[in-house]
């Protein structure tokens, strides 16, 4: 007997990706024992032990040299969360990991940080609105299996030109470490923004509202 076993073995193999990716949805999911909206705000640790944080605005090892959020916790939509968990997971496989220095922001601390620094080039104008505010953004870096930051060219929150995605004049180590962030980053559901190497927007994020939807702190 001859026929042809590609078609079913394609079909089966399609099959198995969609239920491995359901599963990953499904076990997500039932870390909070219910089905949660994509919209949802959720704490990152509630979903996962493979990051690491370095919550640069809940003290005032930062830019504004103030403490804007009370305690230091990454919550995100849970689409949001979804697609940095996937994201994480490929960088777990390369011996990296990310580490977050930012998260969800609620409005009322985008208020405060533009009363302390009133400049959008710097801060983004809570009139409009950060995708901070809508729980689709994130700062991160990648560290190695020490826990060492790689070295990006600039640390977080640097505002010169160095920053930037396409800045040309850093050896090729560097741009290769960029690249490989940005790229499982945006394989990932992500954007980058140009003038800032650290920070992602979820795309399917981006219409969301502007929150002040806040966290207790224990």
């Amino acid at each position: 007997m001859n026929f042809n076993l590609k078609p079913v073995f394609f079909f089966c193999s399609i099959l198995f990706l969609v239920t491995c990716q359901s599963q990953t949805v499904k076990a997500l999911e039932s870390k909070s024992q219910k089905i949660v909206n994509d919209t949802t705000f959720v704490n990152l640790k509630n979903y996962s032990n493979d990051f690491v944080y370095d919550m640069k605005y809940a003290n005032s090892d930062n830019f504004l040299k103030a403490k804007v959020y009370d305690c230091a916790e990454c919550f995100l939509r849970f689409k949001t969360v979804k697609a940095l968990i996937a994201a994480n997971d490929s960088f777990i496989k390369m011996g990296h990991k990310i580490k977050l220095f930012d998260c969800y922001r609620p409005l009322d601390i985008q208020k405060k940080m533009w009363k302390i620094v009133p400049n959008s080039s710097y801060v983004a104008d809570p009139s409009k609105g950060s995708i901070h505010n809508r729980g689709g953004a994130v700062d991160i870096t990648l560290v190695d299996a020490t826990g060492k930051e790689l070295d990006m060219g600039t640390p977080f929150d640097f505002f010169g030109l160095e920053a930037a995605h396409n800045y040309p004049n850093f050896p090729q180590e560097i741009k290769d470490k960029r690249e490989l962030l940005k790229t499982v980053m945006m394989e990932n559901g992500f954007n980058i923004f140009d003038s800032e190497w650290w920070h992602y927007n979820l795309k399917s994020a981006l219409n969301d509202k502007v929150s002040n939807t806040k966290w207790k702190c224990d």
